[in-house]
């Protein structure tokens, strides 16, 4: 069993409009899919959204598509949303390209404020092929991670991913982390050849899990 990671990047035309709303402010650094369920032509969602409730509230409820939604506000200017919308062309195209046969979505899948989406999935091999090949030619596909299925690669909450690590190794190695913060997040994302996005979200993964295996481990 293979796993996979990408980071695809839509154009603004073919981006549901809650990313592209989310890229066009500052106040949000990303979105994150914590749930899906398709029903013919809608689906249902669960996001966690950093951000503040509005004006998201007041752009989701102009959405023509938006049957039903609910927010649950958390008290660090983020919050929960349960959406339920009608299915669109291009959400259609993009959500087919990772329904392989047999191939598992790992979540959360990050819409980021660069207007890149990071998707991680695990299955059989021909599946994982098959999915890079079928995200529509007008979006960029990266591969930032391939290789044999290893449940602390993929599953954050046991540990980090191989490209996690390299994104912290890169930050300690360039000075991010020492106390005068000797490089910017430019410098890191320049030693992963990728987005500051990118670069980014990896070592806010990395962090989350670092600090969650801390407190779970208890008091010294």
């Amino acid at each position: 069993m293979r796993y996979l990671e990408v980071e695809i990047d839509q154009p603004p035309t073919e981006r549901n409009p809650m990313h592209d709303f989310l890229v066009a402010h500052d106040e949000y650094a990303a979105a994150r899919l914590l749930a899906r369920e398709r029903y013919d032509d809608a689906h249902a969602l669960l996001f966690h959204v950093e951000g503040p409730e509005e004006p998201y509230r007041s752009a989701l409820e102009e959405r023509a598509a938006v049957e039903a939604y609910a927010l649950d506000t958390c008290p660090d200017d983020s919050f929960y949303l349960y959406v339920r919308e009608a299915l669109t062309t291009d959400d259609r195209e993009f959500s087919e390209a990772f329904a392989q046969p047999g191939l598992l979505l790992v979540m959360p899948v990050a819409y980021r404020a660069d207007g890149t989406v990071g998707v991680t999935a695990v299955g059989p091999a021909d599946a994982v092929q098959s999915a890079v090949e079928a995200v529509p030619g007008t979006m960029g596909v990266e591969v930032l991670a391939v290789g044999e299925y290893l449940a602390g690669r993929v599953d954050s909450r046991l540990e980090l991913t191989q490209r996690q690590f390299d994104a912290v190794e890169a930050a300690v190695e360039t000075g991010y982390y020492s106390a005068t913060r000797e490089a910017t997040l430019s410098a890191v994302a320049e030693r992963l050849d990728c987005s500051t996005g990118t670069a980014a979200e990896l070592l806010r993964r990395a962090e989350r899990t670092v600090m969650a295996n801390l407190v779970d481990s208890g008091p010294f």
